[in-house]
């Protein structure tokens, strides 16, 4: 839409403001002929002598202020609309915009399929932090499959503007990722119908998105990368507690003992590691649970640290270690939640203890045990030749002339609940692994870090009246 000598507005929401502040400055802006920039649930001066360009995402309240825009006499507020959405547009919405005065001053009018923040060039985020109180809040029960819907429309819109098409799988574990699995493919397959071609390639079609909840790692979101020890004498290093571990590889025989200096840190800091030291020991008794909370001094916390179970971990209930938890139910040692990494890789990642069930490595070398992360549409046949692969990577948030293909295969990983961002750098690792045949993105609905995650925890027992959320 853009015209030499000619200048326009530029309108967006809330949404769309954030998916365009990540990935353009002001003075992109500027260099497309956009004079001004406005906010389209904020007051704003008539300019009837120039058009607009409309930068919203599909919902009832910024559709409704759009169509308010043309609704004045004996002008309206601009000469004429460029409409884009960044997500496709609900039917009732769109009938109720041709139905409009709008209808008869649109020159464009298009879905241009942006729902999600580029946060890094393998990393995005779908920019919905409230998504993890209303998947894992009690009270919140009546959103969930709302919820769902919301978030399998993004990560399809993700899929469909990479040009991908992937084979589907998901982490067993709760009600949750089999549930957005199954959403995410019937939402695929409708964008397929629209776009046949979408995910064709001779290594495209070995493309998967692997989802998985935040629930069966809930260790990566409580350390951040190079977390050190406190550095007293004999205190284990957050990582340790982790592994049930030293840096040495001896078994952490008395933990309890080793973290009562720890209690003396910041609150959060506290919470940290009793969530660590609950976590290897599975669950600790409520005799137990009380007397860690009464000598941390965090008893205003105490509901925070038992929100764990709400995301399916054990909190109250003594038996075998996390690790051992996990290898049970995988068949295999313990580390093997590491997503079983190569040694080089799994080294590098318990610098910051990697991505508990990221299963990165294992995907792409067609190791994932079928039964844990079972498939939900059908996986292309494996080929023992491999074409050639393109070294582009597709690097959304770079502007570009034309849309970039990537030839070769995607391994698209979406967490619920958030990302930590060890899993962040444990995608850049594994697509070096490869020698980028495969190139690795990851993403959720927004990034943690320890803090984060805590504040996640911290709303999961409370009514929505009593929270402000995200």
């Amino acid at each position: 839409v853009k015209k030499d000598g000619e200048w326009k507005v530029l309108i967006m929401d809330h949404p769309s403001m954030r998916i365009l502040s990540s990935c353009c400055k002001m003075s992109d802006i500027l260099a497309e002929g956009i004079t001004i920039v406005e906010d389209i649930n904020k007051r704003r001066e008539p300019i009837p002598s120039l058009e607009a360009i409309y930068l919203l995402s599909p919902t009832e309240k910024s559709v409704q202020a759009l169509i308010a825009d043309f609704r004045g006499t004996p002008t309206f507020t601009y000469k004429a609309a460029h409409v884009f959405f960044t997500d496709t547009c609900p039917e009732p919405l769109f009938s109720e915009l041709g139905r409009s005065r709008l209808a008869k001053v649109v020159k464009t009018l298009k879905e241009i399929h942006l729902a999600f923040l580029p946060y890094e060039a393998q990393v995005f985020s779908l920019d919905a932090p409230h998504s993890t109180y209303n998947l894992y809040c009690p009270f919140r029960v009546g959103e969930r499959a709302r919820q769902i819907e919301a978030l399998a429309q993004q990560i399809a819109t993700l899929c469909a503007t990479l040009q991908e098409y992937p084979a589907i799988r998901y982490r067993k574990w709760g009600p949750h990722p089999n549930a957005l699995a199954h959403a995410v493919l019937a939402k695929l397959n409708a964008f397929k119908a629209d776009n046949p071609s979408l995910g064709e390639g001779p290594e495209k079609t070995r493309s998967q998105l692997l989802i998985m909840d935040r629930g069966s790692d809930p260790v990566s979101p409580l350390l951040t990368l190079g977390w050190p020890s406190s550095g007293i004498a004999g205190l284990p290093a957050p990582q340790d507690l982790a592994m049930g571990s030293d840096a040495e590889g001896e078994k952490i025989k008395d933990a309890m003992k080793l973290i009562v200096p720890v209690l003396l840190d910041p609150a959060y800091d506290k919470i940290r590691v009793l969530l660590l030291y609950i976590l290897l020991r599975n669950g600790v008794s409520e005799e137990n649970l009380a007397k860690l909370i009464q000598h941390a001094n965090v008893q205003a916390h105490s509901s925070l640290i038992r929100n764990l179970e709400q995301l399916g971990g054990t909190v109250t209930n003594p038996g075998v270690c996390w690790q051992q938890a996990v290898g049970s139910e995988t068949g295999q040692k313990a580390n093997v939640g590491m997503g079983g990494l190569p040694r080089r890789v799994r080294a590098w990642c318990l610098g910051g203890w990697g991505a508990g069930a990221f299963g990165g490595m294992d995907a792409v070398e067609d190791r994932l045990d079928r039964k844990l992360w079972p498939f939900v549409s059908a996986p292309a046949p494996t080929s023992s030749s491999q074409a050639a692969v393109s070294a582009r990577f597709g690097h959304w948030h770079k502007n570009k002339a034309g849309v970039e293909t990537r030839a070769g295969p995607r391994l698209i990983i979406y967490v619920l609940g958030g990302v930590a961002m060890s899993e962040m750098r444990a995608a850049y690792e594994v697509t070096r692994a490869t020698d980028g045949k495969w190139e690795v993105l990851i993403g959720s609905s927004h990034i943690l870090t320890p803090t984060r995650f805590l504040d996640d925890l911290k709303m999961l027992d409370q009514k929505l009246e009593d929270i402000a959320l995200p």
